[in-house]
């Protein structure tokens, strides 16, 4: 087995997909772990930790959902790729509220899956854009919070709220420029590098829970404020832009 060599779990009570995309994935150079259900995953996770999990959202016992929220409820930035036979917006709206990096509905081309692993591991294994411009360290305050780049953690009055990974580089990318619009794609590209995917349109969703932590009304933002048909602008006082 190769020392570099990328850990995969995938959680699918699919036997089918689950033999297909192992064999397809193991073909690919990774080494690959299946579970039918997510009743052993903490455990899992504690012995041998993979670098990204394939999790199902329509599971036996507890569902992907329920699982996704209760790892980014302790804290950890595992990367997570949702998978589910439903293909509603809302159920995709909600997979990427739980946390989860990335979403994709079945049925599905085990091309595409791969593409999409490979993305969310370059995001996860790339420093932001911006790392050279914002010293480990440094800490940038606004109202009551403190946004702080040495521990990459957003504290209000002293308590930590939890962001994932790719929530913070795009909060970080937002502070650094007050009242200067930037665009979905301009967004994506400061926070993740030049290497995002065409496809992405978590930005938006990464906003809002943004929103929900930091916002006094998230339904009337003050602090990220929507540029219509363009983007976001972040306002340091809360004001008029």
């Amino acid at each position: 087995m190769e020392k570099n060599q990328k850990k995969l779990l995938l959680i699918d009570d699919d036997a089918r997909i689950r033999e297909l995309l192992t064999r397809y994935l193991t073909e690919q150079g990774f080494e690959v772990d299946v579970y039918a259900d997510a009743s052993m995953l903490e455990k899992r996770l504690q012995q041998k930790r993979p670098h990204l999990l394939i999790l199902d959202l329509m599971l036996p016992g507890e569902d992907g959902l329920s699982v996704c929220r209760k790892i980014r409820a302790q804290g950890d930035t595992l990367p997570i790729i949702m998978l589910t036979a439903r293909g509603e917006e809302i159920d995709r709206i909600i997979g990427l509220e739980m946390g989860a990096d990335d979403y994709l509905p079945k049925p599905f081309n085990p091309r595409e899956l791969l593409a999409r692993i490979q993305a969310v591991l370059r995001r996860h294994a790339t420093p932001s854009a911006l790392a050279a411009t914002f010293t480990p360290g440094e800490t940038y305050e606004f109202s009551d919070f403190v946004l702080d780049a040495g521990q990459r953690k957003l504290f209000r009055d002293g308590e930590d709220l939890q962001l994932s990974q790719a929530e913070f580089s795009l909060l970080k990318v937002l502070v650094m420029h007050p009242r200067h619009p930037l665009s979905r794609e301009r967004l994506l590209e400061l926070s993740r590098g030049r290497e995002f995917e065409a496809y992405d349109r978590s930005v938006d969703v990464q906003i809002s829970r943004i929103r929900k932590l930091i916002e006094p009304d998230p339904a009337n933002p003050s602090f990220v404020q929507t540029v219509w048909g363009f983007g976001y602008v972040f306002v340091p006082d809360g004001g008029a832009r």
